[in-house]
């Protein structure tokens, strides 16, 4: 194990420990938010849905609480399969502080590069800070809870380390800049939730961040829209735009292009403790020049909020 892997699991096993003591020493968010309105834990950390933070904060604490989330998250393509799993701890539905770790199986998809079996690794640092608005209380109005976010990420790409940040130019680690604004209509329960992210991620960061051919930061949108059919119950579907940086490349022209992300999902909160989301997802084409074809599946992912 690595220095800095070592490093990111330290933190993540300290996150963990924090969020654990809360829950024993019962310093946190009992009865504060409604069912479902701190969204579910995205494959980043942060509270939002499945893909893309949200304006909310994770768990249900509010005003004078603090509290904690945990999630593991299993996503199954065509070709290959995502695990990631985290845990993030929220002050006073104000701020936000979350750690993740991702990992891809590319499986025999990379054999013919000579990379048969490799796993793309990830850790993810995350903050979110509510700056306006509160997205139940202002429910009867058109202001929508909004907060500005970061994503410092690190890639672990094992033996593509080589040619990802050699002949194909990108970089070890890079930042996420966002603002998302949520807006929730409470009497017919619809929830809206826009977020512009600049970012420089290739495959959210799982490939590093830049190329030769394009190293600035973009401007990308995100979008999520849900409905509640119970207090339990909600249904959705979401919108993640992506940069195209190793489009044009040493590997030749569309051999690592980048498509948008796209799920439909329902989330269950059978209590305030637990949440379970499954979802249709639409990854688009993921090194399409070894493996061509769409890479859709299934999403599943459980949460523990305390």
């Amino acid at each position: 194990m690595t220095p800095r892997v070592s490093r990111g699991f330290n933190a993540l096993t300290a996150l963990t420990a924090l969020a654990a003591t809360l829950a024993a020493t019962g310093a946190h968010a009992a009865d504060g938010k409604l069912l479902l309105t701190g969204g579910v834990s995205s494959i980043d950390g942060a509270a939002g849905g499945g893909l893309t933070p949200w304006a909310v904060t994770g768990s249900y604490a509010t005003s004078g609480e603090v509290g904690g989330t945990a999630f593991l998250t299993g996503v199954k393509t065509g070709d290959y399969a995502l695990r990631t799993f985290g845990v993030a701890v929220s002050w006073e539905d104000r701020f936000e502080l979350s750690l993740a770790r991702q990992d891809l199986d590319t499986r025999d998809n990379l054999a013919p590069l000579g990379l048969s079996g490799l796993h793309l690794k990830q850790d993810i640092l995350g903050a979110k800070l509510r700056v306006a608005g509160d997205a139940v209380l202002d429910a009867d109005t058109w202001m929508p809870q909004v907060a500005i976010g970061l994503e410092h990420k690190m890639t672990h790409a094992g033996a593509l380390g080589p040619t990802l940040f050699g002949p194909l130019g990108a970089s070890r680690s890079g930042t996420d800049v966002y603002v998302s604004a949520t807006k929730l209509f409470l009497a017919p329960g619809i929830l809206v939730n826009g977020t512009l992210r600049a970012t420089k991620a290739n495959q959210n960061g799982l490939l590093g961040f830049g190329g030769a051919q394009g190293r600035g930061y973009q401007l990308k949108p995100e979008i999520s829209v849900a409905k509640l059919l119970s207090s339990r119950v909600a249904v959705g579907a979401e919108f993640r735009a992506k940069p195209d940086n190793l489009n044009r490349s040493v590997l030749g022209e569309g051999a690592l292009k980048e498509n948008a992300w796209f799920d439909v999902f329902v989330a269950w909160a059978p209590t305030k403790q637990v949440s379970l989301t499954a979802a249709y997802v639409d990854l688009g084409r993921i090194a399409p020049a070894v493996q061509p074809r769409r890479q859709t599946g299934a999403y599943f992912s459980a949460q523990l909020a305390f």
